[in-house]
């Protein structure tokens, strides 16, 4: 087992609780427009992951080009920046847009220079929900599943072979701006992570589900991806990082076929 089984436990269920999060996020949005004037790209159904596609790609480089300046203040401003932005979508799903806005402010402001365990994974359970509501409405079941393919190849290459994706993981928590869960357990450095593209994809998909096939296939895929991050956790050997992405999506996919099998 990678981690301790406490440890392991309480990492599920965050990405669990977050899952959730994403389904209501994009429920409330099914029926009400994005904040701050956001409008969703228009695009074609079969082609719709092409823009996100195109905006992974570039966030990636950018990430790179910072760690390869050493540029931890830009890292953080950025940051900042993309955590309020996906904050206020997603409480605005919940609360009026100034309400979304002065919490969105002080969660982030908090994060930033009151960091804590409880601050920091706060904000992940919800941060991710905004990326759903603005794209899952525009995806196919077909677009989505290219688009976790995708980023599940490229996780494997990241990770196992240009290792570039470890150099992004630890720079970003040695920077306290780390894009995920994060679960310390020991009085060391070590502690027990899951990057924020293993929440937020998996959501994605979840969220195209939930709007093509209603809330218990919906639930039924979160359930499946959820046990497969579990079995991944339980399996993985201490000291080694695996890319989560292919282990996750086949779980995302095993929650789907088993949806359209029972019901």
């Amino acid at each position: 087992m990678k981690h301790k089984p406490g440890v392991t436990a309480i990492l599920v269920i965050l990405f669990i609780v977050a899952q959730l999060i994403g389904l209501v996020v994009v429920d409330k949005y099914s029926e009400k427009e994005l904040p701050l004037g956001i409008e969703r790209p228009e695009v074609e159904e079969e082609f719709s992951y092409l823009p996100l596609l195109i905006a992974i790609v570039i966030a990636t480089g950018l990430a790179l080009l910072l760690i390869n300046l050493g540029a931890q203040k830009l890292w953080k401003i950025w940051f900042m920046i993309a955590t309020f932005y996906l904050l206020t979508i997603a409480f605005s799903a919940f609360f009026a847009q100034t309400i979304a806005l002065l919490l969105s402010v002080a969660l982030v402001l908090l994060r930033t220079f009151r960091l804590s365990i409880i601050s920091h994974n706060f904000v992940e359970i919800f941060v991710y929900s905004g990326i759903p509501a603005i794209f899952s409405p525009i995806l196919s079941i077909t677009a989505a599943s290219i688009l976790l393919i995708v980023i599940s190849i490229y996780d494997m290459i990241a990770v196992w072979k240009t290792k570039h994706m470890v150099k992004l993981a630890k720079f970003t928590t040695q920077s306290k701006m780390f894009a995920g869960l994060f679960i310390p357990y020991s009085k060391g450095k070590k502690a027990a992570i899951l990057g924020g593209g293993d929440i937020g994809f998996p959501m994605l998909f979840a969220g195209v589900v939930l709007l093509k096939y209603g809330i218990i296939h919906a639930l039924i895929t979160v359930l499946l991806t959820t046990i497969a991050l579990a079995l991944l956790l339980t399996l993985s050997k201490k000291n080694k990082f695996y890319p989560a992405m292919p282990f996750i999506s086949a779980g995302v996919f095993a929650g789907y076929f088993l949806g359209l099998l029972v019901l």
